[in-house]
């Protein structure tokens, strides 16, 4: 069997007993059990038994040379292995209310991207395709986990930081018989630490080859240090903070410090080239934006959702405002799901048999969405108003003062303690610590918002838009 169960994703990260740093101390002992790692490990734990429920083991699963494994792996070379990719991914989802931007079916989708585009590696300097294979065969007999960074530190972003001397990228700095020798660092890694591997590679646009490479290792190797922002989670209550005591995932810097990295773990090393071609014309950006906007689409539907029930709890259905503001949401919902779809069926397949979704309708989605998520944690504010700012913890509820707060925090037909609780959801989502990391990850899920409209001006046909005005109704067009 190559799927694991929560437990067995728990024992195993424990084991690894990898370094990570976080409030100035390293952790010890089960990371499973730290205060910044217990909630959202526990989340991840039972999204990988939902792999064994029967109802959806279908669903979840696909089988690989005979093996069941889990469907976030799997390649797609028809229509219904992407629809099953996407009722895996979604389901998942479902469970976290899309709040995990990197549960495990982000990065398997990537590693399947990856070696579905392992061809891009073969007769170039420097590139191993043959150890792409042999590891996704590992990693999918395994069911690993993984997190990954290609973030350079934010230390110089002008069009000439290559020059510096003093770098502090990840980069190589030996070439030996055992491996090649990383130095420097990444600035983010979510979920760094609580993963089996971390899979690192190369934004395109590097000018050093030395910075240019792609590999994984295990999150114990040796040198490998992730040092973790502060938490975001304001206690472990579930009624307090029920989204930021579950999912918080922690974000990490990742340090190499002289870390070897085996020969057989090397995708591809020292080869600006491949690094630009294996992002721009692999499988990376169809697969994982199409993984991205099913994840959307959930998010989405989790927000509205929200913005029902405060509309209802507080019985203000009537106004026009708030008719208009939830609609927002709605619309925002189903042009994700239409270009999801779209980008479904207008899916093509490869000189390779990969099944690839079309690029345009996802890059739009995740576009928009990138504009969308603000205004929709906005509107949640406006529609709760005052109601967001007042909210009493459970302790309160279970005082002595506790019956009167019920009867004066009350809602439509609803007690003081349920309303409370369902503002708190809210209030954890767009206002707390966690819910404004959300937003700005949001802002920048697959890049700086501007950039990627810009990419999407810039490979759109518009040729075709114009030659129709051209051809039909400007002074070219035979019009009479």
């Amino acid at each position: 069997m190559s799927i694991i169960t929560g437990s067995e994703y728990l024992e195993r990260i424990n084991k690894l007993n990898s370094e990570i740093w976080i409030s100035g101390e390293k952790v010890n002992g089960a990371v499973s059990e730290h205060a910044a790692f217990k909630g959202v490990m526990k989340s991840q734990a039972e999204l990988y038994d939902l792999q064994h429920r029967e109802d959806l083991k279908e669903k979840m699963t696909g089988l690989y040379k005979g093996e069941i494994i889990g469907a976030s792996y799997l390649i797609p070379r028809t229509k219904e292995d992407l629809e099953k990719r996407r009722e895996m991914i979604q389901t998942w989802a479902r469970h976290t209310g899309g709040l995990m931007g990197r549960s495990p079916d982000y990065m398997n989708t990537a590693l399947a991207a990856f070696v579905s585009s392992a061809h891009l590696l073969e007769n170039q300097a420097n590139c191993f395709p043959d150890h792409l294979k042999d590891f996704y065969e590992f990693a999918v007999s395994k069911d690993l986990s993984f997190t990954h960074t290609f973030i350079n530190p934010q230390t110089n972003r002008s069009t000439l930081h290559y020059l510096n001397e003093d770098t502090t990228n990840a980069r190589v700095v030996q070439r030996i018989e055992e491996g090649i020798v990383i130095k420097g660092a990444k600035l983010l890694a979510t979920q760094g630490g609580m993963t089996d591997e971390i899979i690192v590679f190369s934004a395109p646009g590097i000018q050093d080859p030395s910075h240019a490479f792609a590999f994984s290792i295990p999150s114990n190797t040796e040198g490998l240090k992730f040092v973790c922002r502060k938490s975001l989670i304001h206690d472990y209550s579930n009624y307090n903070s029920p989204l930021s005591s579950r999912f918080e995932e922690m974000d990490s810097m990742v340090i190499f410090d002289n870390v070897l990295v085996p020969w057989d773990r090397v995708f591809f090393y020292d080869n600006i080239k491949t690094a630009n071609d294996f992002y721009k014309l692999g499988n990376f950006i169809p697969f994982n934006l199409h993984q991205i906007v099913c994840r959307q689409v959930i998010k989405t539907e989790f927000i509205l959702g929200i913005a029902k029930l405060i509309v209802d709890t507080i019985n203000i259905n009537e106004f026009q405002h708030v008719q208009s503001k939830v609609t927002e949401i709605i619309k925002g919902l189903e042009s994700t799901k239409a270009l999801l779809s779209a980008a479904e069926t207008q899916a093509e397949v490869n000189e390779h048999e990969v099944l690839l979704p079309a690029r345009m309708p996802l890059y739009v989605a995740v576009n928009q969405f990138q504009d969308y998520y603000p205004r929709f944690t906005e509107i949640i504010q406006l529609l709760g108003a005052s109601g967001m700012i007042n909210l009493p913890d459970e302790n309160q509820f279970n005082s002595p003062i506790g019956p009167k707060l019920n009867h004066y925090m009350q809602g439509f037909e609803v007690e003081g303690k349920d309303r409370v609780q369902l503002f708190q959801l809210a209030f954890d989502l767009c206002m707390s610590s966690f819910g404004s990391r959300q937003t700005l990850y949001e802002r920048f899920f697959f890049g700086d918002p501007v950039r990627l409209a810009q990419m999407i001006y810039q490979t759109y046909d518009l040729d075709q838009a114009a030659s129709f005005v051209n051809n039909k109704f400007t002074k070219k067009a035979d019009l009479f």
